[in-house]
């Protein structure tokens, strides 16, 4: 399989997995991610929003795709996000089911790596002094 069919595959299971989060946010974050606190009117809250936020992220990676678009910065910004989740499910201990949390941590950092990974197989990074962001250098992105 080509790194471009991997990265549509991921997008489109980003996006399902938002659209999960965002209309079954009991469902989904209780099954997958919180347990039991996942019917809380706050964890349903958070939930909508991080489906939102995948929803938004699988898109942009399709669009660009399927434009012929560059695709890093979609590929990066879901590294970055599935990385942060990885690091929260873990800061919660206890307070998620070992199970639940066990899973989760693996799914947030599979994908975060795989999203990396892909970012640099798809498009490599610019030549040094075409980028003008100095944020961009996080990334890899070498500043003028």
């Amino acid at each position: 399989m080509e790194p471009r069919d991997i990265a549509l595959s991921a997008a489109r299971g980003r996006i399902g997995f938002g659209v999960l989060f965002t209309l079954l946010p009991s469902v989904a974050g209780g099954r997958l991610w919180l347990g039991p606190e996942a019917r809380q009117p706050g964890a349903r809250l958070a939930m909508r929003a991080l489906g939102g936020r995948d929803i938004a992220l699988g898109l942009g990676a399709v669009i660009a795709l399927d434009r012929g678009s560059p695709v890093r910065g979609w590929l990066e910004a879901a590294a970055f996000a599935d990385a942060v989740d990885a690091v929260a499910t873990l800061l919660a201990g206890d307070s998620i089911p070992r199970g639940k949390r066990r899973g989760a941590f693996l799914i947030a950092a599979g994908s975060a790596v795989t999203s990396a990974l892909l970012a640099r197989a798809l498009d490599p990074p610019p030549e040094r002094g075409e980028v003008h962001a100095p944020e961009a250098a996080a990334t890899g992105h070498p500043s003028g």
